[in-house]
């Protein structure tokens, strides 16, 4: 295949692996850059020596082509992303923030950025900046999507920027890839479908749980870890709606936040505190969500565990491999585009 996107990236399929925390780890990024696609490392959970090492274990897996997110409104992002810079990673995601500077340091060495965006106004900004290509996040994807769905949000980016838009929402299989592309689309990002692949090791309680669900079992709320967020809808998941911020939980899952970042926890909390009401909230959602999602991924916890997965979760339907997965779906999509063919003849 042949896109914007493979051009800029060197990679053979315009297929990227979402940066999911405790999911896109460097064994998985691997198998996604050497099935052919571009794999994403989630640096969130990752404290900045944690990610210099994966950044190495990467590259004794691969030498592929392959990126790093880096959310910036997480505590301890920007010493990541520093080591991303650092390190020279050819591709750097980031979201949640304000990227100019990690534009301005990655090109220096040649390296991509790509912005991950909701609309068109945060789209339009990460291009006046410099980046390379955004990540549109549709209403359907796991964790942060917005209102607008895919299907709108796509061609609008398209119609609003001249550098390359990767759809992300809804994609699970080649008619999702065949459909993003003939919207405008250069490439794709997927979450949810590649956390049920055999590399992943999203754990197997919530692998099987996924592939009985319908594209209706998801939950779609501020009420998880404070953003829109999308997850599996289970009964444990419907109790963390209900009840929402659970203020004394946050402060204990606070200082297990500190301790995975390395970070002192009353460094940490006091410059919370003083960071305002509006941001201490925030972050207290993320505290308690953080442990949530860790359980469910890390442990299979269907009591405690909560997981962010998208509405193509009912589209999952068995766990391939990374390889046989991107694979299958370049020929659905070969196999639409000449339906298509004799569509329009």
């Amino acid at each position: 295949m042949k896109t914007r996107i493979t051009e800029m990236l060197g990679i053979r399929y315009p297929i990227f692996l979402s940066g999911m925390s405790w999911i896109s780890v460097p064994e998985m990024v691997a198998a996604v850059s050497n099935a052919g696609g571009l794999g994403i490392l989630a640096t969130g959970p990752l404290d900045k020596d944690t990610t210099r090492e994966s950044i190495k274990r990467i590259r004794t897996l691969t030498n592929k082509p392959f990126g790093a997110n880096a959310s910036l409104l997480f505590p301890g992002a920007t010493e990541s992303a520093k080591v991303l810079l650092e390190e020279q990673v050819p591709v750097i995601n980031f979201a949640l923030g304000k990227g100019d500077w990690i534009v301005e340091e990655a090109h220096k060495y040649g390296g991509k950025v790509m912005a991950t965006v909701v609309n068109a106004r945060h789209a339009k900004r990460a291009e006046e900046y410099g980046c390379d290509a955004v990540i549109a996040t549709g209403n359907e994807a796991a964790a942060h999507g917005e209102f607008v769905t895919t299907f709108c949000l796509i061609p609008s980016l398209v119609d609003a920027l001249s550098i390359p838009v990767v759809a992300a929402g809804g994609i699970a299989d080649g008619r999702g890839l065949a459909a993003a592309l003939a919207l405008g689309a250069e490439g794709i990002a997927m979450g949810t479908r590649l956390m049920t692949t055999k590399e992943s090791p999203l754990h197997k309680n919530y692998k099987d749980l996924s592939i009985t669900k319908d594209v209706t079992d998801t939950l779609y709320s501020k009420r998880i870890d404070g953003l829109w967020c999308r997850v599996l809808k289970t009964a444990t998941a419907e109790r963390v709606k209900r009840r929402g911020l659970d203020l004394p939980a946050a402060f204990f899952n606070a200082q297990d936040v500190a301790k995975t970042l390395r970070l002192p926890f009353i460094k940490l909390f006091m410059g919370v505190m003083l960071s305002g009401w509006k941001n201490t909230k925030q972050l207290a959602y993320l505290a308690n969500a953080s442990k949530a999602f860790q359980l469910a991924t890390e442990e299979g916890d269907f009591k405690k565990g909560v997981l962010p997965v998208g509405q193509c979760t009912g589209l999952v339907k068995d766990e391939p491999t990374v390889k046989e997965l991107l694979d299958r779906m370049v020929r659905e999509a070969e196999g639409i585009e000449k339906k298509m063919a004799g569509i329009f003849a």
